[in-house]
């Protein structure tokens, strides 16, 4: 073997050798500052990151005013995706990011909040809302509504400053869905049986595995009317529209389109996303603001976690139900349109 070829072979071996240390010390740093947050009873062992901007719409003219896009896509979720997957699929922790950053930056002029969704779970849309309207008490944020903003998607847009809809958006579906699956007839009839024991009468209340009694249904019912409730205020509230007018006309559970939502003053205006940069910039009073949208870059080490942590290859499945079975998980509550819960 040559000098020259041994000496090739050594600075590959001493290269490897380095990324190997690199990526031990990584993780060594990762799991230490992870540990130390924990002992310390910290929330978060890193500050959070800062999201990067992309160019939407140049803006107007030379001026360092803008205008940021957020999207809510997808069913509203209190599990975030993160990492890799995070702006594919983000979760309301990621969106609350976003709101706060948009408010911390003194250039971003107003907020527009592109939703396109059916809704989700109860307490996901209330902490989005929450987290709208106290963005909106600093600066404007206007609503845009997609092909769909219903329920828990319409609770979150009452958060927000103004509302704009097109004319084939459906939306409203003021109300909640609760669901469990039923299985005892079944169980009876392949001689199976549950015994159960609980602490109280309606500890096991959803059970599939015996009949409901009548003050279970009625506890139940309860619950759900008071989440109803909840909602109804939050949209007599943001709409000025009394509780008694919705719930004689649009707070049943169905879906309107756009122009409905505007004969029932559950949105401000018609129109199209870019009325809603018009609308924003006007409110925001930056005629001649850009329009920017956030992304969240990941790094070498959240590359490699996402891909250890990768679903494996998905399998075939064959839906025997033929779309008859719920889709929801039982015994949590919902805002979602009826379609979705079937």
């Amino acid at each position: 073997m040559s000098n020259k070829t041994s000496g090739c072979l050594i600075a590959l071996l001493v290269l490897a050798l380095v990324v190997s240390l690199g990526l031990n010390l990584g993780q060594l740093l990762g799991k230490l500052d992870l540990d130390v947050g924990m002992e310390a009873g910290l929330t978060s062992a890193r500050p959070k990151k800062k999201l990067h901007e992309v160019t939407v719409q140049n803006a107007l003219k030379p001026t360092r005013d803008k205008i940021v896009q957020i999207d809510l896509e997808g069913i509203i979720s209190s599990m975030d995706a993160g990492g890799l997957f995070a702006e594919a699929l983000p979760g309301i922790d990621t969106l609350k990011r976003s709101l706060e950053q948009a408010v911390e930056d003194k250039n971003v002029k107003a907020v527009v909040l592109h939703i396109n969704s059916p809704g989700g779970e109860v307490t996901a849309s209330d902490i989005l809302y929450n987290a709208v309207k106290k963005a909106a008490k600093v600066k404007p944020v206007v609503v845009y509504m997609d092909s769909m903003a219903a329920s828990g998607g319409y609770y979150v847009a009452c958060g927000a400053t103004k509302i704009v809809a097109s004319e084939t958006t459906l939306t409203a579906s003021i109300g909640v869905i609760m669901e469990t699956v039923n299985y005892h007839e079944l169980f009876g009839k392949v001689g199976l049986s549950m015994a159960t024991f609980t602490s109280g009468a309606f500890k096991d209340s959803l059970s599939g595995a015996r009949p409901m009694r009548d003050d279970e249904k009625a506890y139940v019912q309860n619950l759900v009317t008071q989440m109803y409730d909840r909602f109804l205020g939050i949209v007599s509230e943001a709409r000025g529209v009394p509780k008694d007018t919705l719930k004689s006309t649009v707070a049943d559970g169905r879906v309107v389109t756009g122009r409905e939502a505007l004969n029932a003053k559950l949105v401000d205006q018609i129109g199209y996303i870019e009325d809603a940069y018009t609308l924003a910039r006007e409110l925001g009073k930056a005629a001649d603001a850009g329009v920017v949208r956030y992304r969240q870059d990941t790094g070498f080490f959240e590359v490699l976690a996402a891909a250890k942590a990768a679903p494996q290859p998905a399998k075939v499945q064959v839906d025997v139900g033929g779309g008859l079975l719920p889709k929801l998980r039982p015994g949590m509550m919902y805002y979602l349109p009826p379609n979705y819960a079937h």
